[in-house]
């Protein structure tokens, strides 16, 4: 690469850096312009077109960069995650599969000295499915357990992270035995990730969102908080406003209480089930926000999920007690940014995954006013 480029691509990626991202395009198109040039900067762009909301742009290039470079795992997960949030369900979870091959993600992949699974029926025999990768995950992706015993006909053995383990357990998800992250599963022939069954399945979006709820509360902690709540005037609206710091994307998912100002309307009672760092905000809610500070009462993900049972909505950024209050049925508004996350796909206020789900959408990078602006006015 000439000292140009090589001046181009340093200084696009400083642009990209500083979210930039305008300034990064103008700069990147007048060397691709006939179509050719250092893949590096094809790389570059594609990032750039992403994070405008730009996905149906970016496709043919990161199709281009596969084909050219078909040892180059990470681009192939980079054309999953475009193809999963518009909706090519075929292609992307086949892609998906090598979300494991990137440099920080190889070191987490499980290493099973068995097949994997590949949604063939395997009547006799015992299938491992393990849970990877963040809560809200498993609670979106404990829905295909069932589907998958369905199909394979096998003894299912599910391992699951603690957290989420004892939800697991009381749900009828046709589970013969469960194991804690951790612990020594019993023999197996086979396993399968739980973000693998959709390739296995071959899961489409018309097979959405499947029976619900699959998660079942826990009846004494329902009736716990019950008798907590029954004070407070209805509605009931449970709130989250971050999601965890150390995910990778978790500046542009989260907000600070105080954006939240918009909400403060009267005669709603406000339940805060933030957890983490920023739980600590709720000691100070905006001025006229009625805000009932949970986290030191809640434990668990049990906790958290009778909360959702007794309360009449959640409204969260893209969080693990959205996927939660999915899996158990109930109603949640979600905040997201101007570019999600794949699973909630493209240009829609629904998502096929949970039905009584609404999204509120960023119309520009950075713009939560607007949301919070659309949520108050809904819930007005």
């Amino acid at each position: 690469m000439t000292a140009d480029l090589a001046a181009v691509e340093r200084q696009a990626q400083a642009l990209l850096a500083a979210d930039r991202l305008e300034e990064a395009e103008a700069l990147l198109r007048p060397p691709l312009a006939s179509g050719s040039g250092p893949l590096v900067l094809w790389r570059l762009l594609v990032q750039a077109l992403r994070r405008l909301g730009r996905p149906q742009e970016a496709l043919p290039i990161q199709r281009m960069l596969v084909d050219t470079v078909p040892g180059d795992l990470a681009a192939r997960f980079d054309l999953s995650e475009i193809l999963l949030l518009l909706g090519d369900f075929d292609a992307g979870w086949r892609a998906y599969r090598y979300r494991y091959s990137l440099a920080h993600t190889t070191r987490i992949e499980r290493k099973v000295q068995r097949p994997r699974w590949d949604g063939a029926p395997i009547p006799g025999k015992t299938l491992l499915i393990h849970d990877e990768q963040g809560f809200g995950d498993t609670f979106q992706f404990l829905r295909l357990v069932p589907r998958a015993q369905a199909r394979s006909g096998a003894r299912i053995v599910l391992e699951v992270n603690r957290d989420c383990l004892p939800l697991a357990a009381r749900s009828p998800l046709g589970v013969d035995t469960y194991v804690p992250n951790g612990a020594l599963p019993p023999a197996f022939d086979l396993h399968c990730e739980l973000m693998s069954l959709p390739m296995a399945l071959r899961l489409q979006l018309s097979d959405l969102p499947g029976p619900l709820p699959y998660l079942l509360p826990d009846p004494a902690r329902l009736a716990h908080w019950r008798a907590r709540l029954g004070g407070l005037p209805r509605p009931l609206v449970a709130l989250v406003w971050a999601g965890r710091p150390t995910h990778h994307n978790d500046a542009n998912r989260s907000m600070p209480l105080a954006a939240l100002a918009p909400l403060a309307i009267p005669g709603i009672s406000y339940l805060a089930i933030q957890k983490g760092p920023a739980a600590a905000q709720a000691a100070q809610p905006p001025a006229g926000m009625a805000l009932t500070a949970l986290d030191p009462e809640i434990a668990d993900f049990d906790d958290t999920a009778a909360i959702l049972c007794v309360a009449d909505l959640l409204i969260s950024v893209d969080s693990a007690p959205v996927h939660l209050a999915g899996a158990l049925g109930r109603p949640a508004w979600v905040m997201l940014p101007f570019m999600p996350d794949w699973r909630w796909l493209e240009a829609r206020e629904d998502t096929p995954w949970y039905p009584r789900h609404r999204l509120f959408r960023q119309p520009r990078r950075g713009d939560w006013g607007a949301v919070t602006a659309a949520v108050a006015g809904a819930l007005r």
